[in-house]
């Protein structure tokens, strides 16, 4: 698993937090010190925590279950979009929508209502409509395309949620906990570390820090899916080796029942007289002894 270098940390100004009067006393134990009015970030216990979400995360995704990302701020929707969509997870960067978890299966409604909207427009009824229907089932498209396309493969609530920034998503991580859904947030100064199942304490408004984090989280998805589809693979290799073993034994027992079967054929035959020759006829007959021969006188 990728781990990431204390330097690289520094590089990326996941330290900076905001400023002292803003600041959230729960973070106490992650801030390292102020400066010019600034809390300082403790770099090595993002570390830390950054590995500990990272192997839980990887864990996660080696299950084959969901994690659902959710980054709605201007400077974090293109870093999301662009990573997260590599590895096939469903992600929001849009606006969250009141109720998408508690009340899931509404969401599930409106996204077989765009899936229903897909097959219209590709079948010979969407040319017989007018011109005004066309264009209203295409703007309800877009629109239901912007909210709800990352997620259209989401077929039930996702296992965990990574959050960017939990006081802009104030509102989807209220419905991660009530649903007892794990939280991984990147948690500034500013936030409460305490409402998130795994918090990564570092600065989740300068777009490199939100780049490497992500990043790094992605990785590690990355990884726990890899290793599945080899745990998959070695799994379906056991399977036809273990089926190739046993057409084999099938086989070697079939072609030993026929070659029994052969042989108590061959013993039931009756067994033909041999053909006797001359010879065997002569010695087969009792010799006759001679008469001695008397000589006349």
């Amino acid at each position: 698993m990728t781990k990431v270098s204390f330097e690289d940390l520094l590089d990326a100004g996941v330290h900076f937090g905001h400023l002292r009067r803003k600041w959230n006393p729960s973070m106490a134990p992650y801030i390292f010190m102020e400066r010019n009015g600034i809390h300082i970030i403790d770099l090595y216990k993002t570390q830390a925590k950054l590995e500990e979400a990272q192997n839980a995360l990887k864990q996660i995704a080696k299950s084959g279950r969901k994690i659902l990302f959710v980054a709605t701020k201007k400077q974090a929707k293109d870093i999301v979009t662009d990573l997260v969509a590599q590895i096939n997870m469903p992600y929001i960067t849009e606006r969250w929508t009141g109720g998408m978890l508690t009340n899931f299966a509404t969401v599930r409604k409106a996204i077989r209502k765009m899936t229903g909207i897909d097959k219209l427009m590709v079948s010979p009824a969407y040319n017989n409509l007018s011109k005004r229907e066309r264009l209203q089932i295409t703007r309800e498209r877009a629109k239901l395309e912007k909210t709800l396309g990352s997620i259209s493969d989401m077929n039930r609530i996702p296992s965990a949620l990574f959050i960017v920034d939990i006081n802009k998503e104030h509102i989807a991580l209220a419905e991660a906990r009530k649903l007892n859904i794990p939280v991984f947030g990147m948690v500034d100064t500013n936030s409460d570390p305490t409402l998130v199942d795994f918090p990564i304490p570092s600065n989740d408004d300068a777009s490199k820090s939100i780049s490497l984090i992500v990043g790094t989280i992605v990785q590690a998805v990355a990884e726990g899916l890899n290793e599945r589809k080899l745990s998959k693979d070695k799994k379906d290799a056991e399977i036809k080796e273990a089926q190739a073993k046993k057409d084999d034994l099938k086989a070697k027992s079939e072609a030993l029942k026929a070659a029994e079967d052969q042989a108590d054929i061959d013993a039931e035959k009756p067994i033909k007289p041999t053909a006797k020759t001359d010879g065997d006829k002569d010695a087969s007959k009792p010799k006759r002894a001679r008469r001695p021969v008397t000589k006349k006188k």
